[in-house]
């Protein structure tokens, strides 16, 4: 599947997957800290020490690790799909189409870990702390799927 990057294509690949952990680590660890972000709120309030470390660490994960690595992760995963074919009609993608859908669903959980971070910044929140650990299970579920479908390719 060399297409239009040539001899590139195997660096292409290899850095899209780079970014994809870095991204994963991310949202394996923004979820989490959520968790903690609302329990010391429920202990110590917005002004605690504890609830402003926590922002600090909020805005950090995204600033630095998340944010970046879902845009470059989005970059080279759309270059890859050109170089499969996706924009140009190829037959046989259906599992490149499901792919995308899934990481169109994470990229919405990132963003909605994202915006709750920011909520939780201002006091203000929407989960038990048991829901939020079952919300910390979605992008392990969503990173299975999609290896599977990038690996395996079923349809």
């Amino acid at each position: 599947m060399i297409g239009m990057l040539g001899n590139a294509y195997p660096w292409v690949k290899a850095a899209h997957l780079i970014f994809v952990i870095f991204w994963m680590a991310g949202l394996f660890m923004l979820p989490r800290y959520l968790v903690y972000h609302q329990e010391a709120l429920a202990s110590g309030g917005v002004e605690s020490p504890e609830a402003k470390q926590w922002i600090e660490r909020e805005h950090k994960i995204r600033t630095i690790i998340l944010n970046p690595a879902m845009v470059v992760v989005w970059l080279l995963g759309l270059t890859l799909a050109a170089n499969a074919g996706l924009f140009s009609g190829q037959s046989g993608l259906g599992w490149l189409h499901a792919k995308l859908l899934l990481v169109i669903l994470l990229s919405g959980y990132h963003g909605w870990a994202a915006g709750y971070s920011k909520k939780l910044a201002i006091g203000k929140t929407s989960f038990t702390g048991r829901q939020l650990r079952l919300i910390n299970e979605v992008p392990g579920v969503l990173a299975a799927i999609i290896v599977i479908l990038a690996i395996v390719q079923p349809f």
